[in-house]
């Protein structure tokens, strides 16, 4: 087993032993809390660990020596991280309306089902919105919880300082990326068409790249100690991988197979998502076909013709082809940054193996 992969397993342990710690204190409130630990453990246990995975190379790619307070604040951040993910994936399923999520059902859905089972009075889909909410929000908390742990380990203050206020810009700019991902799919109209790609590019750069891969990187590596030029090489690399991260998000959100991705085939099609995959593809359209396209997207009733019809639209367009192209732009940016970059030379192999499971994904 690779240090890499070990570190990646203590990450799991330590979430399970974060919610163990957790469930006897929501238990002395109220027996019915018992929904919000179970339906996190169940959250927390899917998942391919990227942000966690990043935040260990950062660290193995700048830390000069191995402290043992030190690797565990790198395992307890890289926790605190896929907890921090795993509340903005429960407030994002109740803004876009996903039923799913990584295969099951997603926590507001869970929580109107246990509505129903229970024969509470009201509406279970308020119920479930509500709870939800606040699960997502019990998470964040946990998520900063973890943050403290981690940065209770160090001994240089100066690296903890540093490390917490990336942690928040990190927190900053994803909450604001995500109302970016909101105006767009609601001003679109009032937006020319000759600055759709830009501005679905700056969702695209706060809502996901920076805090998927950039941000990650940035913590690990001043855990471990990072001198600004590999700081500066970390996030060369992170940004424009990150970005080829969520192209890749965008294409499967389009076109990936439900059975492979755990979600419903054509789902951003459905929530109107104004992608930048989306945006090339009207870019490729006439102003008829263009007119046809928008009036069909974000149609939560479309059918499974539908979608495969939008499918087609956008893959006539050469949006398909295009961003198939930028994915592979994105990813060679990224590895150019890691050439004569002063970085472990382990850790680099980590971080090319890490760029092509992200950007050759399926799922």
């Amino acid at each position: 087993m690779t240090q890499s992969t070990r570190l990646v397993s203590q990450v799991d342990t330590e979430i399970a032993d974060f919610l163990a710690s957790r469930e006897p204190i929501l238990a002395a409130v109220a027996d019915e809390l018992s929904a919000f630990t179970d339906f996190s453990r169940d959250l927390l246990s899917g998942g391919k660990r990227f942000r966690a995975r990043f935040c260990i190379a950062g660290w193995q790619a700048t830390s000069t020596h191995v402290e043992a307070d030190e690797q565990r604040a790198v395992v307890t951040l890289a926790a605190a991280l896929e907890v921090f993910h795993s509340a903005a994936l429960v407030h994002d399923d109740i803004i876009d309306n996903s039923d799913t999520r990584r295969g099951m059902p997603a926590a507001h859905i869970r929580f109107a089902a246990l509505h129903r089972d229970e024969h509470f009075v009201g509406s279970a889909d308020a119920f479930g919105r509500a709870s939800a909410i606040l699960h997502g929000d019990l998470l964040l908390g946990w998520s900063d919880e973890l943050v403290d742990g981690a940065l209770d380990l160090l001994t240089d203050r100066d690296r903890a300082r540093s490390t917490r206020a990336e942690f928040n810009r990190m927190r900053t700019e994803v909450t604001v990326g995500q109302y970016l991902d909101i105006l767009e799919e609601n001003a679109w109209p009032t937006v020319p068409d000759t600055e759709t790609i830009r501005r679905a590019e700056r969702v695209m750069t706060f809502k996901s790249a920076k805090y998927s891969v950039e941000a990650p990187l940035a913590l690990g590596a001043l855990i471990g100690g990072a001198s600004a030029a590999q700081l500066e090489s970390l996030r060369s690399f992170g940004l424009p991988l990150g970005l080829a991260f969520q192209l890749r998000d965008d294409v499967l959100g389009v076109f990936g197979d439900a059975a492979v991705t755990g979600k419903p085939a054509g789902d951003d099609l459905r929530e109107g998502k104004r992608t930048v995959l989306v945006a090339l593809a009207r870019q490729g359209m006439s102003d008829s076909q263009r007119e046809t396209f928008d009036d069909a997207l974000g149609r939560p009733e479309l059918d499974d013709a539908a979608v495969v019809e939008l499918q087609r639209q956008i893959e006539v367009s050469g949006a398909l082809e295009s961003a198939e192209r930028s994915i592979s732009s994105y990813t060679a940016n990224a590895l150019d940054a890691l050439r004569d970059a002063d970085l472990d030379v382990d850790a680099v192999a980590e971080l090319e193996q890490l760029a092509r499971l992200l950007t050759e994904r399926s799922s």
